[in-house]
């Protein structure tokens, strides 16, 4: 049995958008899903999301855990990535970041905290076996263009992308409840290619 661990948005929750969906489906094929509500949602900070979803892992086998990211909570999933230490845990079996900004959205300088260290893509690399993205070309908050933040995220991670004509940032607002069969697939891809 994997487990897998989201990280959900801002102004988001455990019950947020495509959650329930994805635990749902998941969990009916006997893996542990967790999704813990981090502090402050509506004016998240990057310190107290990294430490709660430290927290959370921390009992997991890297190598049999999936991380799940949505919006803000995929730069949190790489952040954690980024201080992971794979010689001591190994690497994770895989990341999937959905919506994931790979620089400040406009309009969303609130979040710039989440930036403020660059990505060290090396590590990264190294941090997970594999990397799945899934955007939507029409997403309204990755500006001023998807296919940029898609690229920079590709070519850092060396990371495979599914990219929807449409889908906005799955899910408008966080009490939209959506059902995501592609972020369930790409969670069971990183899973099924684990040695």
């Amino acid at each position: 049995m994997s487990t897998i661990v989201v990280s959900h948005g801002y102004e988001a929750d455990s019950d947020s958008v495509w959650f329930p969906y994805l635990r749902k489906m998941l969990e009916a094929q006997g893996h542990r899903v967790r999704i813990p509500n981090l502090p402050d949602n509506t004016a998240p900070r990057l310190a107290p999301w990294r430490t709660a979803l430290r927290d959370c892992v921390a009992d997991t086998d890297p190598r049999d855990t999936v991380l799940v990211g949505h919006s803000i909570g995929g730069v949190n999933v790489l952040g954690l990535l980024q201080q992971h230490d794979v010689n001591t845990a190994g690497a994770f079996a895989g990341a999937v970041l959905v919506a994931t900004p790979a620089h400040v959205p406009a309009g969303y300088e609130a979040l710039a905290d989440f930036f403020a260290e660059p990505f060290d893509w090396p590590r990264l690399r190294r941090a997970a076996e594999r990397y799945r993205l899934l955007t939507a070309a029409d997403d309204p908050v990755l500006l001023p263009d998807p296919i940029h933040h898609v690229k920079a995220l590709v070519t850092g991670l060396e990371a495979t992308a599914v990219l929807t004509a449409t889908g906005a940032h799955y899910g408008a607002r966080p009490d939209d409840h959506i059902d995501l069969p592609e972020a369930v697939r790409l969670v069971l891809d990183c899973l099924s290619a684990n040695p």
